[in-house]
């Protein structure tokens, strides 16, 4: 079970993680309304490295990008969900609309992001170049979106 940590205490986490030669790999999303597009994400993410670090949009931040209405979830919950999975070793949620900056704190080896990106419309492209971030492009599960399953609750 992952363990959801307080973004001033990520800086002790990754000492200890790289303290004991441990590979790190980041992605980050809202996850809002969990999906099998989003465990086989996070599965395939895991595999890049010994450590997977998951950064969660706060519920500030997912308003911020998706509107008014969003999350369905609390940013809690949805950290406490994601930490039940058994790829996710720790959660940390984030107030701005790109987690560069937490990216920059942790550097870690590898960086995810879903295959509807390339490097050069990655928005942490600058933060991944500067601190030579590996990056990994996963490809998504067709069909599956939280946008997805809220419009089909919404119709029926």
């Amino acid at each position: 079970m992952g363990i959801i940590i307080n973004r001033n205490k990520i800086q002790d986490v990754v000492k200890e993680l790289r303290s004991n030669n441990q590979t790190i790999v980041v992605t980050n999303g809202c996850f809002d309304i969990l999906h099998v597009g989003h465990v086989r994400y996070l599965q395939e993410t895991k595999s890049c490295a010994d450590k997977l670090i998951v950064l969660v949009n706060s519920d500030k931040s997912v308003r911020a990008i998706k509107g008014e209405g969003r999350p369905v979830n609390n940013e809690n919950d949805r950290a406490e969900v994601l930490c039940a999975l058994s790829a996710v070793d720790f959660a940390v949620l984030f107030d701005e609309t790109s987690p560069s900056k937490l990216i920059d704190e942790i550097k870690p080896d590898v960086y995810t992001k879903g295959g509807d990106y390339t490097l050069d419309t990655l928005p942490e492209r600058d933060v991944i170049l500067k601190n030579n971030i590996s990056v990994k492009f996963i490809k998504f599960v067709e069909g599956k979106s939280t946008t997805g399953i809220i419009n089909k609750i919404n119709n029926n």
